[in-house]
């Protein structure tokens, strides 16, 4: 439902700079948000992502983190502060571009 995303992250690692397959999934996603009027922020550094989110419960599949959409939460149960804390910050400035 791209009327609930406040922010489309983007993030990457100096090795995915090279992989065609992640740009061409990065342009698609952009566009996407282009249309839909989604803020788009790019990132570099995925593991200090994962570390700000939270890491995995040891033993637990990695995280994809390339790609996050950050929406307006329709309870309080955020299962991480640093999401609640995006999601608030983007709620409070989204009228102030």
């Amino acid at each position: 439902d791209p009327d609930s995303v406040v922010l489309c992250l983007l993030a990457t690692d100096e090795e995915d700079e090279g992989d065609i397959a992640l740009q061409i999934h990065f342009t698609l996603i952009q566009a996407f948000c282009c249309d839909n009027d989604i803020h788009i922020l790019r990132l570099s550094g995925m593991q200090r992502l994962a570390t700000i989110l939270g890491e995995p419960e040891p033993g637990a599949e990695p995280r994809d983190l390339h790609c996050l959409l950050v929406t307006n939460s329709h309870t309080d149960a955020w299962k991480s502060q640093g999401l609640a804390e995006v999601a608030s910050y983007c709620a409070e400035s989204r009228d102030r571009n």
